[in-house]
């Protein structure tokens, strides 16, 4: 088979999915790694953060620097959009998001590729490799090589180092009632993306968001004193929001007018672009959730799984919405006015 490409390539059509949509669903994904973070007994770096609650990366500390810890993460994918350099730096924004969801800034990473050889050319994995240091040397964070395997289905992500104040971090199971909800980026890029896999059209204004780093979020998040924060990806704002409120042992009240959306998000909803990892994510936080009076495709869009999303912040950060509180403990981790 001769391999396709650059100029005729549509990489979307070679997964089977696309982006954090491909997830595996949240109530599976706890059910098979349960009782599988047990500490490291005699172990000399004591684990911050790890499974127990299900956080956006692993925190070690450092004894031997106090002031330091150690920030882990790693998150691939398959193409979420046709062009390689874009789907490259939106895999390696959505896989750095996880340190600056920790409060930390990332330091070293290394490259995750699975690559269709006999049906994708090299050149086009060179170009989401070229898209993913473009992105990593905006956020100062070195490339340090990777692995890459023969792969009937093309993915690309990072396993990311970086650094955090131990005495500063952001974790999911530090809210507290009386807290306001902010959220730095717009929800809406799972439909978008889904529509894209579909038609082809191409959409501007979700690449600029997935692209966009979430260290200044962070930063700000930090600068103004918050303590609990995630980002929003493939469980959707709905799924993220019930595992931070579940952590923390508190009730998240979302105010569903406040919540921002993407230019065409709605329309993709009403014309049927919803993936399946969006409708499992409604699935899995429905117990969970008063939904009043909510209309069915706003359900859709706040369980949208997305790629490479913002930062949902336990506490106000300067230029994003409020889109909620949290308030004392009741019957559903989350309650939609």
């Amino acid at each position: 088979m001769t391999p396709t490409r650059q100029a005729s390539v549509r990489l979307t059509q070679f997964a089977h999915g696309g982006g954090c949509a491909c997830k595996i669903p949240p109530g599976e994904l706890e059910e098979v790694v349960s009782g599988l973070g047990a500490p490291l007994a005699g172990g000399d770096t004591p684990l911050l953060v790890g499974l127990a609650t299900g956080d956006d990366a692993a925190v070690a500390a450092l004894p031997e620097h106090p002031g330091t810890a150690l920030v882990c993460t790693a998150d691939f994918f398959t193409p979420v959009v046709d062009d390689p350099y874009d789907w490259g730096r939106i895999a390696a924004a959505n896989a750095l998001s996880d340190v600056y969801a920790m409060g930390g800034h990332p330091l070293l990473a290394v490259n995750l590729l699975a690559w269709p050889r006999d049906r994708l050319a090299f050149d086009l994995a060179r170009e989401v490799l070229r898209g993913g240091l473009d992105v990593a040397t905006e956020a100062g964070c070195h490339i340090g090589g990777g692995h890459s395997v023969d792969d009937p289905e093309p993915k690309y992500g990072m396993a990311v180092t970086g650094l955090a104040d131990p005495a500063r971090l952001l974790r999911n199971d530090a809210g507290r009632p009386g807290l306001p909800l902010s959220l730095t980026k717009p929800l809406g890029l799972g439909v978008l993306n889904n529509r894209h896999k579909a038609t082809g059209e191409r959409f501007e204004q979700a690449i600029a968001t997935m692209t966009a780093l979430n260290r200044d979020a962070s930063v700000a998040a930090l600068a103004a004193g918050a303590t609990c924060a995630t980002d929003v990806t493939g469980f959707g704002l709905l799924g993220h929001l019930h595992k931070l409120a579940r952590a923390s042992g508190v009730t998240a009240v979302l105010d569903t007018a406040a919540v921002p959306y993407l230019d065409g998000a709605r329309e993709a909803v009403r014309d049927g672009y919803v993936s399946g990892g969006t409708r499992r994510n409604l699935e899995w936080v429905a117990p969970h959730t008063d939904f009043g009076d909510t209309d069915t495709d706003t359900r859709l869009l706040l369980a949208d799984a997305q790629t490479s999303g913002g930062l949902l912040v336990a506490g106000e950060v300067p230029g994003a919405p409020v889109v909620g509180e949290l308030v004392p403990p009741g019957a559903h981790s989350i309650v939609l006015r």
